[in-house]
C-alpha cells in the first residue's frame, strides 16, 4: 500500500469571481473584508451568498458524525465532550473544504456538507468518498491525542436537490432540500462505526477504486422501496482529486480586480454591482458640483477633478467586469431584479455626468484662459 497522499491544496484564487484568496494582493481584499469563506475556503466570502440561490443542483450530500455520542456525553460530561466534538468537527471541516466540499451546517456531533456546490467539480462524488475516508484515517490521531476509542460513522449519496435560504428575513440559513438529503442522513444513520457507507449511485462513480464491493438493500426510514448501499472501509492509498489550483483556470489579477473587489456586489454573480459603487458615484456628482463652486481658482479644483474623475472611472470599470462575470456564468447567473438594474442604471449615469462635468469644467477653463 502507497503512503497517503497529501490533501488537495486550497484554491489560491475563487473561482466563481476570481478574488485573490492568498499571497501578498490578497491582504488588499481583506482589508475592504472580502476574504475566505469560512463555509468553503476555495471560494470567497463575497460569494458564499452565491449558493445555486433557488435552483435544482445535482450534487453529493455527506453526513459525517461522532459514533456512540449519547454515551460519550453521559461518560464524560459536558465539558469533556464538547472539547471532542470540538476537535472532531474541526478536523471534519478541514479534510471537506480542502476536497473541494461546502459546510452546509453542523447538528450536534454531526457535520453536513454538500460538493458541487457552489464550486462545480465533475468528479464531486468521487471527492466525497476520498474525503470521508480520509476523514475515518484521520481519527486515529484522535483517538491518541483523547486516549479514547473515537470512530466515525459517514453516509453518502448523490442526486439533485434545491439548495437556496430557508427561514425569516432575520434568521436565515443556506440548506439543500431533496431526497438526497435524507438518503444520506439515513445511510449515516446506517453505518457501522469506522465505516463509509454510500449509495449506489456514488458507488458506481467510484467502483473502480473499490471493485467487488457487494450491494446492500436496505430499508430506510421514509422510503417505501429499499436503497441500494456498499459499505467502504478505510483506505489510504487512493489517487488525490485535482488540486483547486489545477482544476479552475486561473484569472488576470490586476489593481482593476481589486477595484471590482471593493466596490463589486456582495455576490459577484446574482448581483450586478455593489452599494458602494452607488454611494461612490451619487457622492462624487453631487460633491463635484458643490466643490467647483467655491474652487474657482483655488490650485486644489485640478486634483478635485482628478479623483472625481478616477472614482467614474472605477465605476465604469466596475460595471463591466460585473457584466463580463455574468456572461461567462451563465451556467450559474440569474436574471437581474429591478433593484439591481436601478443601481446599475445610477452608477452608469453618475459615472457618464461625473466625466462631462470634469471634461467641460477643463475646456471652460482653457477657452477662458485663451480669451
Amino acid at each position: 500500500m502507497s503512503p497517503p497522499a497529501s490533501p488537495p491544496a486550497l484554491a489560491a484564487q475563487c473561482p466563481i469571481c476570481g478574488t485573490l484568496l492568498s499571497g501578498a494582493l490578497a491582504r488588499v481584499f481583506r482589508v475592504a473584508g472580502i476574504k475566505r469563506s469560512p463555509r468553503n475556503p476555495n471560494i470567497c466570502s463575497r460569494c458564499d451568498t452565491h449558493v445555486e440561490e433557488g435552483r435544482l443542483v445535482e450534487m453529493t450530500v455527506v453526513f459525517a458524525d461522532l459514533s456512540s455520542f449519547t454515551e460519550l456525553t453521559h461518560e464524560l460530561g459536558a465539558q469533556r465532550t464538547h472539547e471532542v466534538v470540538d476537535a472532531f468537527l474541526r478536523a471534519a471541516s478541514g479534510i471537506i473544504t480542502r476536497h473541494g466540499g461546502f459546510i452546509d451546517k453542523y447538528i450536534g456531533d454531526a457535520v453536513m456538507a454538500l460538493f458541487n456546490v457552489p464550486i462545480r467539480h465533475d468528479d464531486h462524488a468521487r471527492r466525497a468518498v476520498a474525503a470521508a475516508l480520509e476523514l475515518q484515517s484521520s481519527m486515529a490521531s484522535l483517538r491518541e491525542r483523547f486516549h479514547m476509542d473515537l470512530k466515525a460513522a459517514v453516509g453518502i449519496a448523490s442526486g439533485w436537490a434545491r439548495v437556496g435560504r430557508l427561514g425569516s428575513e432575520e434568521s436565515k440559513d443556506v440548506t439543500a432540500i431533496g431526497d438526497v438529503v435524507n438518503v444520506a442522513a439515513r445511510l449515516e444513520a446506517k453505518t457501522n462505526p469506522g465505516e463509509v457507507l454510500i449509495s449506489h449511485e456514488v458507488y458506481e462513480k467510484v467502483a473502480a477504486d473499490f471493485p467487488g464491493v457487494a450491494e446492500e438493500r436496505l430499508a430506510l426510514k421514509g422510503f417505501r422501496d429499499p436503497v441500494g448501499a456498499h459499505r467502504l472501509q478505510e483506505r489510504t492509498d487512493l489517487p488525490r482529486p485535482a488540486e483547486a489550483a489545477e482544476s479552475e483556470p486561473k484569472r488576470g489579477v490586476s489593481w482593476g480586480a481589486v477595484v471590482f473587489g471593493i466596490l463589486g456586489a456582495p455576490c459577484a454573480v446574482t448581483t450586478l454591482i455593489g452599494p458602494l459603487a452607488v454611494v461612490l458615484g451619487v457622492g462624487t456628482l453631487f460633491g463635484l458640483a458643490g466643490i467647483l463652486t467655491y474652487l474657482d481658482q483655488s490650485p486644489l479644483r485640478i486634483p478635485v477633478l482628478i479623483v472625481a474623475a478616477l472614482g467614474a472611472v472605477a465605476n465604469l470599470y466596475t460595471l463591466r467586469r460585473a457584466r463580463q462575470i455574468r456572461a461567462e456564468a451563465t451556467d450559474r447567473a440569474i436574471g437581474m431584479t429591478h433593484l439591481e438594474k436601478r443601481r446599475a442604471a445610477v452608477v452608469l449615469g453618475t459615472a457618464v455626468l461625473t466625466l462631462f462635468m470634469v471634461v467641460f469644467e477643463i475646456i471652460a477653463h482653457i477657452v477662458l484662459h485663451a480669451a
